[in-house]
């Protein structure tokens, strides 16, 4: 009787909660900050002695407690958050280039979709089945397991926390620029500015794990520059 216990113990389904485009915006967001904390520990852009541990995606996760960079992320995070609201954002790309070249020696290119047919009013409450089909598409659910979600989130971190397996070593002191791609009805805020792509020449790239909440689907690469067996 125990055994049969366990087994229909087994047997229970994850619970997939009703995502509404809130909900999938705000996990997006912070997964978008729990990334770039990850890559400028992994690629040693600060000293690992400004980073404290967070547990997070069951995972310990390291996050900058240096001031300037928190405020900056949340400022750009906060308007991530905006544009994705809006359905407005297409892709982040996180550049590492050099202090001493102004060379992009890396980038970390996050691209985003979102399912078009959402709006932000649908919740679980006034989306209801409709009987014979009918209005199946305005009533659409968007359902996942969170622990899908969490898996497939965790996933990616530990590939950017692997990353440093094949990467080049950065030799040169770097910094870095977060660069956001909006679709061409997105107004340009007031404290940021036109960029150009800071594509990398002669470049290799690394497709990484993607995840999906039904609402968004981010895809995640990395582009990094060839090492030429012709430098001297």
């Amino acid at each position: 009787a125990t055994m049969q216990q366990q087994q229909t113990q087994m047997q229970i389904p994850k619970l997939s909660q009703n995502i509404t485009l809130r909900g999938s915006t705000e996990i997006v967001t912070e997964f978008f900050g729990y990334a770039v904390n990850s890559i400028l520990y992994q690629r040693g852009l600060y000293p690992p002695s400004t980073f404290e541990v967070k547990k997070k995606y069951g995972l310990g996760m390291l996050v900058s407690s240096d001031e300037e960079i928190k405020n900056y992320l949340v400022s750009v995070l906060d308007q991530i958050n905006e544009w994705l609201i809006e359905k407005k954002l297409e892709k982040l790309v996180l550049v590492i280039s050099s202090v001493r070249t102004r060379e992009t020696v890396e980038r970390w290119v996050f691209d985003i979709e979102t399912d078009s047919e959402i709006g932000l009013e649908e919740n679980e409450e006034n989306v209801k089945p409709t009987e014979g089909g009918k209005g199946g598409e305005k009533n659409k659910k968007y359902e996942k397991s969170k622990q899908d979600i969490t898996n497939e989130i965790a996933a990616i971190m530990r590939q950017i926390a692997a990353s440093v397996t094949f990467l080049p070593l950065l030799e040169d002191e770097c910094s870095f620029d977060l660069i956001v791609y909006t679709n061409k009805d997105s107004e340009t805020p007031q404290e940021w500015e036109e960029s150009d792509p800071r594509f990398i020449r002669n470049a290799e790239t690394v497709k990484l794990r993607s995840f999906s909440t039904k609402v968004h689907s981010v895809e995640a690469a990395v582009a990094y520059k060839a090492e030429s067996p012709l430098n001297v």
